[in-house]
């Protein structure tokens, strides 16, 4: 089955599959928050960054899907925004919300039944639509143990889980967060834009984050800065882990926060060997003047054999 995450412009966001390698397409069945799920709306960043006002208690509506991942058990696991994650053990046939996480104490307690503590550590992200919340872009299954999972909020930082979802534990150790008066806080309002594992080592662990490029090697118990801004390797969205060696990544760097175009107006993918210690440039084949291409967090793709992006301005390299 080929599932395809959907965006109407109109009818909102929609679950799509194919069981004949894409000649056609039907409607699965839709997710949807229960009745009573309920999050709290961080308010909007102001001209002078973290938003003002106290978090506001609303109903929680489907915004957006926003990754899709496999365990090895069958399990099927969506990230959305508003930061619910949702999981099938029926091959898609339906979808039930992870209250663990939903439910965690950084993001306010008990959101149904409960009247909730009043804060939120999950701020939001423009990737919503409508409405500045969090959400959830990257969910890694551990190889070893389906039950082992960490997913990535935008902006939340990274969490774990263990037991299936039952319980999670904030895994923001090392990162930094520039712009944040604490900026080595758990809970500074970490913005990962991408995380990824090796499948063949999994205790390293990449980040893309909007603060850098961060790596693991102990199972994202903490995060070591490898960024090389002298280099064009800082800012971006994508990473991609070499599925044999821990210690081999690929990005595809973006000038900067305020700049969100190429380095330099030239596109290249930056490579480590070596855990981040050294990067490479690889330039060849790609434009290096007047490139304008962005890439995106799940537009980065090193499957087998071959690296292939794709890019804003609708270029595919490979």
């Amino acid at each position: 089955t080929t599932w395809a995450l959907l965006g109407h412009g109109h009818w909102g966001a929609k679950l799509s599959r194919s069981t004949d390698d894409g000649a056609t397409w039907s409607d699965a069945p839709q997710l949807k928050y229960p009745e009573g799920a309920r999050h709290y709306l961080p308010p909007p960043p102001s001209d002078t960054g973290a938003g003002e006002g106290a978090p506001v208690l609303k109903p929680a509506t489907l915004l957006k899907l926003w990754v899709m991942a496999f365990g090895g058990d069958g399990a099927i696991h969506i990230g959305t925004i508003p930061g619910g994650l949702f999981t099938s053990r029926d091959g898609g046939e339906s979808f039930d919300l992870v209250r663990g996480l939903w439910d965690h104490e950084s993001r306010g307690g008990d959101l149904f039944s409960g009247e909730g503590n009043g804060t939120t550590k999950w701020f939001g992200t423009p990737a919503a639509d409508g409405e500045f919340s969090p959400g959830i872009h990257s969910v890694v299954v551990d190889p070893r143990d389906p039950k082992h999972m960490y997913v990535a909020i935008s902006t939340a930082g990274v969490l774990e889980t263990t037991d299936g979802g039952e319980t999670w534990h904030v895994r923001n150790t090392g990162l930094i967060m520039d712009y944040s008066p604490d900026p080595t806080d758990e809970w500074a309002g970490h913005d990962p834009h991408f995380v990824a594992l090796c499948t063949s080592d999994p205790d390293h662990v990449w980040q893309q984050n909007h603060c850098g490029v961060f790596a693991s090697t102990d199972a994202a118990a903490t995060w070591k800065r490898v960024s090389a801004p002298d280099q064009g390797v800082h800012f971006g969205f994508p990473v991609a882990a070499d599925e044999k060696d821990g210690n081999t990544a690929w990005l595809v760097p973006g000038h900067s926060d305020a700049q969100r175009t190429t380095v330099d107006g030239g596109l290249f993918v930056a490579r480590t060997e070596d855990g981040g210690a050294t990067w490479q440039q690889l330039r060849k084949g790609l434009p290096q003047e007047h490139a304008y291409d962005v890439v995106y967090r799940h537009a980065l793709d090193n499957a087998g054999d071959r690296l292939a992006f794709g890019s804003t301005t609708g270029n595919l390299y490979v």
